[in-house]
């Protein structure tokens, strides 16, 4: 519980001030972790469902749901699944959803989930504690496969070389395994402002999580589930997942989409399901001084009008 009491979600008092927490409205917490945004959503009365599908987030929330009697109830599954949780629970719509994406704090923290270089632990970066672990993909996959992975998702220019020297070096095991790969294919000095491992990692968790459908698909499912006038608010941590929430929410407003009506036979545009799209807002000064983590977080947010939610959402790559 010492994480828990350290953690600070980043750029809470904006997100509270997009989603306006009150008595009486209902609100979706898509990635619950140490549980810092429910916290003050439920501090100023809103009723608050938290998803998560970290098996040890929805343990350790289990004395949260105690403590707000019945204001709070937290929900083992991926955010890309709430919509028919909620409706399942008799939910159909709700006022806010609230995601934070990309992997939590507590998960970083844990050093034997694997997901940071900066603790040796097992090669594991599951989220879900279940399925193809990093290790598993990384001891298996061909190195075309490796160096794809690397190159898409942590934007690894020297992918070839890295997934190389990889498979030269397997079998990996722990994160200090995979760390020390990287950084003598890439020519690793101490005093480097950025270690090269950290895309390495980047990309290997991105893949085993699959957090880039994951996201469109959880962006989906807030669409379909907030009511009119409802807010979508959404925390990211890098530019592949900020140009994912920035496309859809473009496209969901109908924004920079140019149809001309004398064009015989062009299907018209279908009727915008957001509006008020917020422009990127980063984290003060002041906030990245209290919190480092907070330094390349970027919020963007919306608003829900009447129109009926796309039947289809397009996968939505980098």
């Amino acid at each position: 519980m010492v994480g828990k009491a350290l953690h600070t979600s980043v750029l809470i008092d904006e997100v509270v001030a997009a989603v306006e927490p009150a008595p009486g409205k209902v609100m979706v917490d898509a990635t619950y972790g140490w549980g810092g945004y429910s916290a003050a959503l439920l501090k100023r009365g809103a009723r608050v469902y938290g998803f998560d599908r970290d098996p040890y987030a929805i343990e350790n929330g289990a004395a949260d749901v105690a403590r707000w009697g019945g204001l709070l109830s937290l929900h083992p599954h991926r955010f890309s699944a709430m919509r028919e949780e909620m409706t399942r629970l008799g939910v159909p719509q709700v006022d806010a959803v609230v995601m934070d994406i990309g992997v939590s704090s507590m998960q970083l923290d844990q050093g034997e989930r694997g997901f940071s270089f900066q603790q040796d632990g097992p090669l594991d970066m599951r989220m879900s504690q279940s399925g193809e672990s990093a290790a598993d993909f990384l001891n298996t996959a061909d190195e075309a496969a490796i160096a794809d992975v690397l190159y898409q998702y942590g934007e690894e220019r020297q992918s070839r070389r890295v997934a190389r020297a990889i498979v030269a070096a397997r079998p990996l095991e722990t994160t200090g395994d995979l760390a020390r790969v990287v950084r003598r294919a890439l020519g690793h000095r101490p005093h480097d402002k950025k270690d090269p491992a950290t895309r390495s990692f980047q990309a290997v968790r991105i893949h085993v999580n699959d957090e880039l459908g994951e996201l469109t698909a959880g962006l989906a499912a807030a669409e379909a589930l907030l009511r009119e006038g409802g807010v979508l608010a959404v925390v990211s941590f890098h530019s592949l997942e900020d140009r994912i929430v920035k496309r859809f929410l473009r496209q969901a407003s109908g924004a920079g989409r140019a149809v001309s009506r004398h064009l015989p036979g062009e299907i018209p545009a279908p009727p915008p399901t957001f509006t008020r799209l917020s422009r990127a807002i980063h984290p003060s000064e002041a906030e990245i001084e209290r919190n480092p983590r907070a330094r390349s977080s970027v919020l963007r947010h919306a608003v829900r009008t009447n129109a009926p939610a796309r039947q289809t959402a397009e996968r939505m790559t980098p």
